[in-house]
């Protein structure tokens, strides 16, 4: 069984800026709650690329590593998650809506462990999981348009 979440907003800035954004791994903890994202070994600007994801808070969570399995600069990022706890698919896009706005979209497929139990589990939290990517997608259309422009539009 999995779990499938997709959500989108309309960010303020330029495709371009919009992705130095969201693949500034380092710099995601300042939108996604609750997370830190560090590059593990690779190329974390290509497939193959390896990131790993904490979530939680303090010393209480779990890490998140993932794979990049799909790399097409400046629109499409897709990747792997293959830890104990998250394991599936996720990704996001980025899509011009004109010269100076984007429209950015997050996805996940995510394996659900224990069965039907499982999918009790996620249909009891989904709600809660759905105000974080909400929360999550308004601070990064904050993040994006309080400095819209990227390093190649200087």
């Amino acid at each position: 069984m999995r779990a499938r979440l997709r959500d989108e907003v309309v960010v303020d800035v330029p495709a371009a800026r919009l992705w130095d954004v969201v693949t500034d791994w380092a710099r995601q903890g300042e939108w996604i709650p609750f997370t830190r994202v560090r590059t593990v070994s690779g190329d974390a600007r290509g497939v193959g690329g390896r990131i790993e994801a904490w979530t939680g808070v303090g010393p209480v969570g779990f890490p998140d590593p993932m794979v990049i399995t799909v790399w097409d600069a400046p629109r499409r990022c897709e990747v792997l998650h293959t830890g104990r706890v998250l394991r599936g698919e996720g990704g996001f896009e980025v899509d011009p809506v004109d010269a100076t706005r984007s429209m950015f979209v997050w996805w996940e497929s995510l394996e659900l462990p224990l069965g039907p139990a499982g999918m009790l589990g996620w249909r009891l939290a989904s709600p809660v999981w759905q105000i974080g990517v909400d929360r999550a997608l308004d601070r990064l259309r904050t993040l994006a348009e309080a400095h819209p422009k990227s390093a190649s539009d200087y």
